[in-house]
């Protein structure tokens, strides 16, 4: 968010969120509805654009396909989402871990038919040397602008430079 301030957005244009990470993504993703629709109606703004990491890949996906989303929606930045499964999430017992497995019904639910469903604007950025996203190519969306970054770590995503001025670029 410094970033943006920095480079010339205004506070109002801006917004963060955290949510309980144990939890199933159907869960936040209902939390994302309610925080979109705040700031809609805070900013009179017609849409927003939504930029994520790792598993909040999975629940701002959910939000757009099954809550509604879509039409407040006008672009999604990924970075390093198990879209797929990862297998790290064997690591686990937690519901979010359980429906972050390669596999499960929650990830084959979200993926049936339409990887990026409705109309906003779908860009992923994946690292060849993620270590939370196995396979690799977890992260990566039919439907998409799929973005291979240099050699990173999985929290490198959100702290790279050169990323963020790619997934700027692309809300912008």
């Amino acid at each position: 968010m410094n970033r943006f301030l920095a480079d010339g957005w205004t506070p109002r244009e801006l917004a963060t969120w955290s949510y309980k990470t144990s939890q199933s993504n159907a869960v936040t993703a209902q939390q994302i509805s309610v925080k979109v629709d705040s700031i809609l109606a805070a900013t009179g703004a017609d849409r927003v654009d939504i930029i994520t990491h790792s598993m909040g890949s999975l629940s701002t996906r959910y939000y757009i396909k099954n809550l509604g989303g879509s039409g407040k929606v006008d672009a999604v930045v990924t970075l390093g989402g198990p879209d797929h499964g990862t297998n790290t999430a064997f690591l686990c017992a937690q519901t979010a871990c359980v429906e972050m497995r390669p596999g499960s019904s929650f990830i084959n639910t979200l993926n049936r038919l339409d990887e990026t469903p409705g109309s906003p604007r779908y860009a992923t950025w994946w690292s060849p040397c993620d270590e939370v996203i196995n396979p690799l190519k977890s992260a990566i969306l039919s439907g998409a602008t799929n973005n291979q970054t240099s050699c990173m770590r999985h929290s490198d995503l959100h702290e790279n430079s050169t990323v963020y001025n790619q997934f700027k670029a692309w809300v912008q």
